[in-house]
């Protein structure tokens, strides 16, 4: 009896154990954002722009109190070099305060292969329906990806085959959230999923699995394609 104990909480901890590994939520990776800061000078009294940081420098234009300008050079000798509408030249430093603006930039192409990425994954747990085309009523693997990629205005044959002939190959260190991974047996390719990155996949993968995340080397790639920039 204490034997039969022991084995039922055996099988209780591993399937705990397995249960902990799986995410409760997946989702693509956070995109990455480009940051840059900016140096500004803000004028705090009216004063002079000359082309030399010398008080009897030629007079460039005029700066009065509240306007900003980029600093082009920092304070030096008691003089800032800013950019004007008339060019780049020179304030005393004591007319200006300088003010940090902080700018934030995302690339583009990585914010649409994102947003495909996770436009795929609220499909997770769908049905697979060999010849289906639409991941809301049913679809097979090739169907899935054309469907997806379709959201970003990109055309795909329904077929694994067909597909791994559009867009360009990369190797597995190039692929990229958004691009298409290839399967195969005996040398002909059989299966398509959508890569996410971090090494993981999500494909219609079988009428008894439907719509799910892997491993991307769950079985051994044959391919690795882009049709996105």
């Amino acid at each position: 009896m204490i034997n039969k104990v022991w084995k039922a909480m055996g099988v209780l901890g591993i399937c705990t154990c397995l249960t902990l590994g799986i995410p409760a939520e997946t989702r693509a990776a956070e995109i990455a954002v480009e940051t840059s800061t900016t140096l500004y000078a803000r004028i705090d009294s009216s004063a002079s722009v000359r082309d030399i940081p010398l008080a009897g420098g030629q007079v460039l234009t005029q700066v009065t109190e509240g306007q900003s300008y980029e600093v082009a050079e920092t304070s030096k000798d008691g003089w800032l070099k800013i950019r004007t509408s008339q060019g780049e030249g020179y304030i005393q430093s004591s007319s200006a305060t300088l003010i940090e603006k902080t700018q934030e930039k995302v690339d583009q192409s990585v914010k649409q292969r994102r947003e495909i990425v996770d436009y795929a994954l609220q499909f997770v747990g769908g049905r697979y329906v060999y010849g289906g085309v639409n991941p809301k009523t049913g679809v097979d693997c090739s169907g899935f990806t054309r469907y997806v990629l379709k959201s970003a205005g990109i055309s795909l044959s329904h077929s694994s085959r067909a597909q791994s002939g559009e867009g360009r190959t990369v190797s597995y260190e190039q692929a990229r959230p958004g691009d298409l991974v290839f399967y195969g047996r005996n040398g002909s390719i059989n299966h398509v999923a959508l890569y996410m990155g971090e090494g993981r996949v999500v494909h219609a993968s079988t009428e008894k699995t439907g719509i799910i995340v892997t491993n991307v080397m769950y079985r051994k790639p044959v391919k690795f394609v882009s049709v996105l920039n």
